[in-house]
């Protein structure tokens, strides 16, 4: 079974929803790789919600996941679909005139993988959020071939929400290899009860816990992923 000593050249990130610290643990992720001694880069093959630099348009997670990959790949591999508006890519494509494809990610993808040892792939909001009218993110899994690690977002509700995740993505094809527990709500009771719960019944390697911790070294997180 992979794990981060031993991990595939490749994987894909994806959660329980969106806002559950999916770039926190793939950028914590990174540097845990690094640390065992891997190059690692990140990717985010579709990003809403851009903003307009000099270098052109720039989404804060990718660029999170830039500032945590050695060595440091183009942004246009890293990113290749950046679109402004800040909406599910499905529409945030349609008001910018593009029309989502594999072949672009696919040919981004290959350029990072010879580039370093492992390449974290990071999805966009939960599982079946779809990229367009025709493509699913199981889709993007399937052509560039990836075993999935699971974000739990601890939070109310967590245990349907990751129990539904990890049925879907086997029922849509994929391989979870491991899902990673991640603290966002730290008000919510009871929560290494709920951890344990999650532990019993997710017949999933366990890739460790990150804490509550907001703005967060993702270098130093990386300490709480195991393997």
């Amino acid at each position: 079974m992979s794990s981060l000593s031993s991990p595939p050249a490749a994987f894909y990130v994806t959660g329980t929803d969106t806002g559950i610290g999916k770039t926190f643990s793939s950028c914590a992720l990174l540097h845990a790789l690094r640390q065992r001694g891997r190059s690692a880069v990140g990717m985010k093959p579709v990003a809403s919600g851009c903003e307009q630099t000099a270098q052109g348009l720039r989404n804060e997670d990718a660029i999170a996941l830039l500032a945590a990959s050695d060595p440091a790949p183009a942004y246009a591999d890293l990113n290749p679909y950046a679109l402004p508006l800040p909406l599910a890519p499905e529409l945030a494509a349609a008001a910018a005139g593009v029309t989502l494809s594999l072949g672009p990610i696919e040919a981004a993808f290959e350029r990072l993988r010879a580039q370093a040892d492992t390449v974290v792939v990071e999805g966009v909001g939960g599982w079946l959020a779809p990229l367009s009218t025709t493509l699913d993110q199981s889709h993007l899994v399937q052509a560039l071939q990836l075993p999935v690690v699971m974000v739990v977002g601890l939070r109310l509700g967590c245990l349907n929400h990751a129990r539904l995740t990890a049925q879907a993505i086997t029922a849509s094809g994929g391989t979870c290899i491991g899902w990673i527990a991640n603290d966002v709500d730290p008000r919510m009771e009871r929560i290494d009860d709920n951890v344990a719960l999650l532990r019993a019944r997710l017949p999933l390697p366990f890739w460790g816990r990150l804490p509550y911790a907001p703005g967060g070294d993702p270098a130093l997180l990386a300490r709480h992923l195991l393997g």
